[in-house]
């Protein structure tokens, strides 16, 4: 037998099925395919105010311009209300938009759809429609949000599926609730020392090189068929259905190669316009967002502020955790209830060894700037921020080394963990990740703070992180194999690759499953029509939940093959042998291929040569991640240079090392952008001021220093091969690690992101 990483199989760093095509250039992008004929040009007008209603709105001379095939406006939409967020029915976001709506609530929400042959008539068309606007007082500051006499959503038809997320129209709420265990109060009253302070993280975007865009047109049975840059296929074919009120089975939806989304794309933000041209006008339509659209109407981070408070004893125990979010969700409710809860649920259960009780409550406020949805991290980003500053500003009050405050209260293999749904740390290798990381990183070398020749400050801060393996009890993930010609397979997937390899890493599976070489795996996906059913990419869930519905599927094809493979060497299939994608008898005298098996199924056969299995799971077992850096403070200039940053995960079996390196170097990256350069502000009027890449900086290779990406593996007995997810928990540590060694180096804790420069040289942290 070979060995499964000569084969290409589990454990072996192999390159990406489509990287060869991505060198070449090759066209795989939505824009590099070929538009149909007669295909529309879609563009959106947008509203220049934060809150409003349409008084008139008259079209008559942009539809009568050259070019221009159609304008709509709010009178020609459907009435029903609906969410664009790409979640599992029944979606916890609330129904609370319309395609166009009279009532326009934030700056760039959509007041007219123009298509035209060509994109000089659109831009002509949205300068000749003419709009008459009565401004309405607007909520920008979502900490007065709540109960604010000025409603975001004043309609009597906003309703959820969910009533159990609390929300309340009336209140500016789109989500709220309580949750915990034990008597925090009395517990924090024993404790020897309370920290308490507010931690506020800024929406940050997610900036995929590729924006948002979709292209739309009627198959030749009248469906539609909607090709986009999205992570999540079926959930956008439900939201389009909904919308423009025709039935699910109308409607078609595929991904090509996507340019990145980081979670930007589990939103449903650019498809139903051109979705909705396409239905009425029968003709093909595309729609491609500009750089400055993504920014002002995407789908950023949710804005947070996080209060802690974090009772303790003198020797570093940590007995209790009292978490409050307030979460901005902006004017539409996307993922607001979703992302909140994950604040506390991926940081307090970091630390079950000790904590004895914790409280959660959270607000989700509606606000008159665009909508928030998901980004990587998806609410643990901003909840570790807070968590894991109050942890290193415990150690430094203490005295201790933060190193052994985690090491005293982390969670440990076996444990059930209260605050994380009560799940078992089925895999926990966190200690592993703690001690390796700081001997890689030279923890006890780089921790004191060294004074440079030039006066420049080297410092070093840490941070430990937890996120999921998908969303216990609902994730679904599901996969085709079929037998080919050749003895090769064809992996039919739902869930999207958006650059992350996942196409790569399932076909390692399918590989390993069938003993076969990887270059015999075809990967097709994602698309509703071909497709078995798959939740989507996101929520960390494609390596552990379509992983393992590869391998059961993988596992029923073979039983398949098997019975095909004894009528061929009569034999008992019970005592045939399958090795190196090869069915042999007992004592090895005979034997069949797989591709010899395929060619005779082709004649007077009545077992299927294809299999599909579904997956999910009650629970979702965390990865772990440690985090530590070296920093170089300027306290001149302000200036804070990342010299050194290691991190060790713990994502169970690595399927592949190289694409979970890169995975990790990525969000380690993203990390650092949002603690360190990415900064939004909007005016009075409601303006975003960064609405383009040289206002909105993220970080180049020279800013980012030296990056180190090791594992510490667990075997997680639920997972494919033993694998957890690693997608998200990489982007968690940067924001804790770097503020920590900011504070070594200046003593002054910035608990509000981003740290730039101007606030470090005046010392604005802590007084801010």
């Amino acid at each position: 037998m070979k060995n499964p990483i000569e084969r290409g199989g589990v454990g072996a760093s192999v390159r990406k099925k489509d990287s060869m095509q991505l060198l070449t250039g090759k066209p795989v992008y939505l824009d590099d395919l070929p538009e149909p004929a007669g295909c529309l040009t879609v563009k959106l007008l947008r509203s220049p105010h934060a809150n409003a209603l349409i008084r008139e709105i008259d079209v008559t001379a942009a539809i009568s311009l050259p070019g221009v095939a159609a304008v709509y406006t709010y009178l020609d939409v459907p009435s029903e209300r609906y969410t664009e967020a790409g979640q599992t029915y029944p979606e916890t976001s609330p129904h609370d938009r319309l395609i166009l709506d009279r009532h326009l609530r934030h700056v760039g929400d959509p007041v007219a759809i123009v298509a035209a042959e060509n994109e000089e008539a659109a831009e002509k068309a949205l300068a000749a429609i003419r709009v008459t606007y009565d401004p309405l007082p607007a909520v920008l500051d979502f900490r007065t949000a709540k109960d604010n006499p000025a409603l975001v959503h004043p309609e009597e038809d906003w309703h959820s599926l969910c009533p159990f997320t609390g929300g309340d129209p009336k209140r500016n709420l789109c989500a709220s609730g309580e949750e915990g265990e034990g008597d925090v109060d009395a517990v924090l009253a024993s404790c020897d020392l309370v920290i308490e302070h507010p931690y506020h993280v800024k929406a940050v975007n997610q900036v995929p090189f590729e924006t948002f865009r979709t292209m739309t047109e009627l198959d030749a049975y009248g469906r539609l068929r909607v090709v986009s840059s999205t992570q999540i296929v079926f959930h956008v074919r439900r939201i389009i259905a909904h919308a423009l009120g025709i039935p699910k089975s109308a409607v078609r939806v595929e991904k090509p190669r996507i340019g990145g989304g980081f979670g930007a794309k589990q939103t449903a933000v650019s498809e139903v316009y051109p979705a909705f041209v396409t239905w009425k006008t029968g003709r093909p339509a595309k729609l491609v967002y500009t750089r400055k659209e993504s920014l002002e109407a995407g789908s950023p981070r949710h804005e947070m502020e996080i209060t802690v408070c974090l009772g303790a004893m003198n020797d570093g125990t940590i007995r209790a955790i009292d978490l409050y979010s307030l979460s901005n969700t902006g004017a539409y409710g996307e993922h607001g209830w979703a992302t909140v809860g994950l604040t506390a649920h991926k940081s307090i259960p970091l630390y079950t060894s000790s904590v004895e009780a914790f409280r959660f409550t959270y607000d989700v406020v509606y606000t008159n700037v665009q909508s928030s949805g998901a980004y990587r991290g998806f609410g643990a980003t901003q909840g570790i921020f807070a968590v894991e500053s109050a942890v290193n500003e415990l150690a430094s009050r203490l005295g201790m080394d933060p190193l052994e405050i985690r090491l005293k209260n982390c969670v440990k293999e076996g444990q059930t963990m209260p605050a994380y749904y009560n799940e078992p740390a089925s895999s926990c290798n966190l200690t592993g990740c703690l001690t390796e990381c700081a001997e890689k990183f030279g923890w006890k070398e780089k921790y004191p703070v060294r004074v440079m020749p030039d006066g420049k400050i080297r410092s070093a801060g840490m941070a430990m992180a937890m996120q999921g393996s998908g969303i216990s009890g609902i994730d679904v993930g599901s996969a085709t194999v079929k037998l080919e010609d050749d003895g090769g397979y064809t992996l039919l997937i739902g869930a999207a690759d958006m650059g992350t390899g996942c196409d790569t890493i399932l076909a390692q599976m399918l590989a390993d499953a069938m003993e076969c070489p990887l270059e015999k795996i075809a990967v097709r996906g994602a698309d509703t029509d071909l497709s078995p059913y798959d939740s989507g990419s996101y929520a960390s869930s494609t390596t552990f939940v379509t992983g393992k519905a590869v391998v059961l599927a993988a596992d029923e094809l073979k039983g398949k093959m098997r019975k095909i493979a004894a009528k061929l060497l009569k034999a008992d299939e019970e005592t045939l042998l399958f090795e190196d994608n090869t069915f042999f008898t007992a004592d090895r005298t005979a034997s069949v291929t797989a591709a010899a098996l395929a060619n005779a199924s082709m004649d007077g056969n009545d077992v299927p040569v294809e299999a599909t299995a579904t997956n999910s799971h009650p629970f979702s077992p965390p990865p772990f991640m440690v985090g530590m850096v070296e920093t170089e403070t300027d306290p001149g200039t302000g200036s804070v240079k990342i010299l050194d940053y290691q991190a060790v995960v713990d994502c169970g079996t690595v399927i592949n090392p190289a694409l979970a390196r890169v995975q990790a170097e990525g969000g380690i990256v993203q990390g650092i952008g949002m603690t360190l350069f990415e900064d939004i502000h909007y005016g009075k009027d409601g303006k975003l001021a960064e609405n383009s890449l040289m206002q909105y900086k993220i970080p180049t290779r020279l800013d980012i220093g030296r990056l180190h990406v090791d594992f510490a593996p667990s075997y997680e007995e639920a997972g494919p091969y033993g694998a957890k997810s690693i997608g998200e928990i990489v982007i968690n540590t940067p924001a804790p690690a770097i503020a920590h060694a900011v504070y070594r180096a200046t003593g002054q804790w910035f608990r509000t992101l981003p740290i730039t420069p101007d606030k470090v040289a005046l010392g604005m942290g802590e007084d801010e």
